[in-house]
């Protein structure tokens, strides 16, 4: 099912938002059947609308460097459009190739702490999660 099927099963009117459409699409694709299983999401991933909602949710989030040390201000000096049609057209030929993540310890209170670990500002984890 594509998004634009999905247009008119949103409040009747036309979406502005292609991102929403899509997680909407799929919803109702998933409700539909329960037993479906979705093969082909790796086509959605590397759309330049997904990256650039992934790029936002980075942002929102004031994403922490990851292993390389790449902070926000590297990325937007670099350019946001450039680094995510390079991203795009990595994912697009298969040859995206995540970095090792980032260890970090994490404070608890009463003991020592635990380790997480943090990808790359997470843009390719946030746009698999199409929130």
């Amino acid at each position: 099912m594509s998004a634009q099927v999905a247009i008119p099963a949103v409040g009747g009117r036309s979406p502005s938002d292609m991102v929403r459409a899509l997680q909407h699409a799929l919803y109702r694709a998933a409700k539909a059947d329960p037993g479906r299983r979705f093969h082909a999401l790796a086509d959605k991933i590397h759309r330049r609308d997904v990256l650039r909602r992934a790029w936002a949710a980075v942002r929102a989030n004031n994403g922490a460097p990851g292993i390389d040390n790449t902070t926000l201000a590297h990325v937007e000096e670099y350019g946001i459009d450039r680094l995510l049609g390079e991203l795009a057209g990595e994912l697009r030929a298969g040859r995206y190739r995540p970095l090792p993540t980032r260890r970090v310890l994490i404070p608890k209170p009463g003991t020592a702490g635990s380790a997480g670990r943090f990808p790359f500002l997470r843009f390719v984890t946030g746009s698999c999660r199409l929130r």
